[in-house]
């Protein structure tokens, strides 16, 4: 394969503005393919988009010899299955988060990768941004001590129609958008051991508003919440032993910063390159599948995520502390 990867959209989903917009600024990447259900939905969404090559269905796209990855921006139901079918084809995949809250789902995707010598990975992209580097960074390097309490949430006023609110398509504010603070809990503070939680299910079924406390190792604490049908709201907090770090817009990365204020020293505001995370990760991936899988997210995130996602699923729905082992 040359250096430049091929990329093909698995539909014509929304988000797909954002990683295309991210793939005009990457290095060694080309969307060269779109596929719908419909042909003539594709056509006109590659002819309005300038990719060369329209499908009018995700199986001819997987057949197309001219694509090296697939993107899959699908319904969470749907993620798992696609997958399969792509790695199947013998197409790398970017899969959009969450993967699944189903570990056997994961196992199963990345051992089908691994045997087919293929890269997957979840498409958390503000994992790739200089913000979320930095801050980890800080952290890893003690800049404010131990830490000690981890705080976040996402929440923004989506309302019915929208598949997120579909529970035949694993709709639901935990997976939509409270799986980026628990996915930056992990990255900040390690595996969680002990949930507890809350939620309130929305007329159709699937939970609209969600609170979280969880335990990780070595007496670290997190809070976490999220939800829809409220106003925009994304924070992300790390507090430490000697210190706090406040990130300006974690998930988004779109005006990012930190703030840090270290005991007895003033608030020191660090500027950060605003980025493209789309780019960034497009760029990790490229790099994976060109055989420099350093910094892409993997099997043991992807995994982590999973059992983290259930445990907290299942401590809101039955209103019991969940211990993972």
């Amino acid at each position: 394969m040359t250096e430049l990867v091929r990329w093909g959209l698995l539909s014509t989903a929304n988000i797909n503005r954002k990683l295309l917009a991210g793939a005009r600024l990457a290095s060694g990447v080309e969307v060269v393919a779109v596929a719908s259900r419909d042909h003539d939905t594709a056509q006109i969404y590659a002819e309005a988009n300038g990719i060369r090559t329209a499908h009018g269905s995700y199986e001819s796209l997987l057949a197309d010899d001219e694509i090296d990855a697939v993107y899959i921006p699908l319904p969470n139901a749907l993620h798992h299955p696609w997958t399969m079918r792509a790695l199947e084809a013998g197409k790398h995949v970017l899969c959009e988060k969450p993967y699944s809250g189903d570990l056997a789902q994961v196992d199963e995707a990345f051992d089908l990768a691994e045997a087919r010598g293929l890269v997957l990975s979840e498409a958390y992209m503000y994992r790739y941004h200089p913000q979320t580097l930095l801050l980890r960074r800080l952290v890893d390097d003690g800049a404010i001590g131990d830490v000690a309490l981890v705080s976040g949430s996402f929440t923004w006023p989506c309302v019915e129609p929208d598949v997120r609110l579909q529970p035949e398509l694993d709709g639901g504010c935990l997976l939509d958008v409270g799986c980026y603070p628990l996915s930056a809990f992990r990255l900040l503070a390690g595996e969680p051991v002990q949930v507890q939680a809350q939620r309130v299910v929305g007329p159709t079924g699937v939970d609209v508003l969600l609170a979280a406390v969880l335990r990780f190792g070595g007496d670290v604490l997190g809070h976490l919440d999220c939800g829809f049908g409220v106003p925009d709201r994304s924070t992300l907090e790390v507090l430490g032993s000697r210190g706090r770090i406040t990130v300006q817009d974690p998930w988004h990365c779109v005006d990012p910063g930190l703030l840090m204020q270290r005991d007895g020293q003033a608030p020191q505001q660090l500027r950060i390159d605003p980025g493209n995370s789309y780019a960034l990760e497009l760029e990790a991936v490229g790099s994976a599948i060109r055989g420099d899988a350093r910094g892409t997210l993997g099997r043991a995130d992807a995994s982590g995520q999973a059992r983290a996602l259930a445990a907290v699923s299942e401590a809101a729905r039955s209103g019991r502390t969940v211990t993972l082992a």
